[in-house]
């Protein structure tokens, strides 16, 4: 049977298709070398005025049937396309990426696993406020099974008249308590000058949410060999967080574990919004133990047993929660700790729920 035009026409239609893929393809290799060599040189991936210069010559070499805005709009899909790729790419090559790194990292304090396969549970005072106030915790926790405490000894507040924690002092105080009861610390600092020194008396160093960006503490950080527990800033996106973690992992540090501690919204019902769909996110895109803060998530007792139940089911590869003798007199955050009796209570009720096995 004679071919008809119509299908004649088709068959050029297909070739030129082919030949559109064949050549958008070799763009894109283009656009990935451009990329990397962007990258090499520490300019952004976007530059409006490149963009822009392309489109005026395109448009201006253009003789139809398409008219000026179609040619505009069909290329601005084309350069975001190449932009995306790019992004993906880099995504590809960070050291925190699943893509880098199938397996999980698993963060070891002594016989405690982070990151492994049974979750922890990580408990102790906003803030140290005395020898007597931590050891009270401590064999609080210890009783109860708790094996890693979190208490702090640098306390950035939003007031500076606020308490600001006892520094070196509060380090410590961890490090006694912590040798007498057998548990595994976890507290924050905020000044580079001071980690090398917290490796000394603490077993994990924390940077809060208001250093997130801090990237001189963030190297410092990268420059031991001492597991960091990185809390996500007020209002960091994920890439924002998974970059502040490069920013360790690529001085050397592999341990380093995530914590969504919630993001500042519009909703006033909690201190913060927890993002729970951070957790199965995080897990998806990074090799990197995923904690949950649910007291600073949350800022209310009442709903601190189903966030941590939430964040389990999520994947969360262990929960955080503030512990005081008698929160009424806290120096810091006195409203959202909990006191022994209430820990229990919420702790029954997270390992009932069989989340923790």
């Amino acid at each position: 049977m004679n071919e008809t035009r119509l299908e004649k026409l088709r068959r050029q239609l297909d070739g030129v298709n082919q030949a559109l893929l064949t050549m958008l393809s070799e763009r894109a290799e283009i656009a990935l070398e451009i990329g990397a060599e962007k990258e090499r040189q520490g300019v952004p991936k976007f530059d409006p005025v490149r963009e822009q210069l392309m489109l005026k010559d395109l448009v201006a070499q253009n003789k139809g049937p398409f008219d000026d805005d179609t040619i505009r709009h069909l290329f601005k899909q084309i350069f975001q396309a190449s932009l995306k790729i790019q992004q993906e790419d880099h995504g590809k090559h960070l050291l925190v990426s699943r893509k880098r790194q199938e397996r999980n990292t698993v963060v070891a304090l002594g016989d405690v696993e982070i990151g492994g396969v049974k979750p922890v549970m990580i408990a102790g005072p906003c803030s140290v406020e005395s020898y007597e106030q931590v050891r009270e915790v401590a064999a609080h926790l210890k009783a109860s099974g708790i094996t890693v405490m979190r208490g702090g000894a640098f306390k950035p507040r939003t007031s500076p008249y606020d308490f600001q924690g006892l520094g070196i002092e509060g380090l410590r105080i961890l490090k006694e308590v912590a040798d007498e009861f057998g548990l595994k610390t976890i507290s924050e600092i905020v000044d580079p000058a001071h980690i090398e020194l917290a490796c000394e008396y603490i077993d994990v160093i924390q940077i809060g949410a208001r250093n997130m960006q801090n990237f001189e503490l963030l190297k410092a950080a990268g420059d031991v060999r001492k597991p960091i527990l990185l809390k996500r800033g007020l209002a960091a996106t994920i890439d924002e967080f998974l970059h502040a973690a490069e920013y360790i992992v690529s001085r050397g540090n592999t341990q380093v574990m995530l914590i969504e501690r919630g993001i500042r919204t519009y909703e006033k019902a909690t201190r913060n919004t927890l993002d729970i769909s951070a957790v199965p996110i995080l897990k998806q895109e990074s090799h990197l133990p995923v904690l949950v803060d649910v007291t600073h998530s949350t800022g209310r007792k009442d709903i601190l047993a189903p966030c941590a139940k939430a964040a389990l089911a999520a994947g969360a590869d262990g929960v955080m929660v503030e512990v005081h003798p008698n929160p009424a007199t806290a120096l810091s955050d006195a409203a959202q700790q909990l006191d022994f009796s209430e820990f229990t209570i919420f702790y029954d009720d997270v390992l009932r729920s069989g989340l923790m096995k």
